[in-house]
């Protein structure tokens, strides 16, 4: 299984376009961070994909899991963001085109 690497380096808004145009391809997105620099990279992208995606149709959500791995001889735990598609359907008229626009209720 390949992952998107994303370091707290990374860009967020290239990182979005990648998991977009892998969701556009039906490439399933695993996204691995290491650090919370990273992983507040990966949220970031994760949120700007949603903004390129939602006006095609398509809806994502992420689901988080440790994994142990191994970089440079030295065992280090990963946070790796499994990206679930939600395909939007027509038959919502009320559903905002813009992700921006859902207001939370108490």
């Amino acid at each position: 299984m390949e992952f998107l690497k994303v370091s707290s380096k990374s860009s967020p808004a290239s990182v979005a376009g990648a998991i977009a145009g892998m969701v556009k391809d039906g490439v399933p997105v695993t996204i691995q961070c290491v650090g919370a620099g990273a992983v507040n990279q990966a949220i970031k992208a994760a949120a700007i994909a949603r903004g390129f995606l939602i006006p095609t149709g398509f809806d994502i959500s992420c689901a988080p899991i440790f994994s142990d791995i191994v970089i440079n001889g030295e065992s280090r735990t990963a946070i790796r963001l499994t990206v679930f598609v939600h395909h939007l359907s027509a038959q919502y008229p009320d559903m905002p085109h813009n992700p921006y626009d859902v207001q939370q209720v108490s």
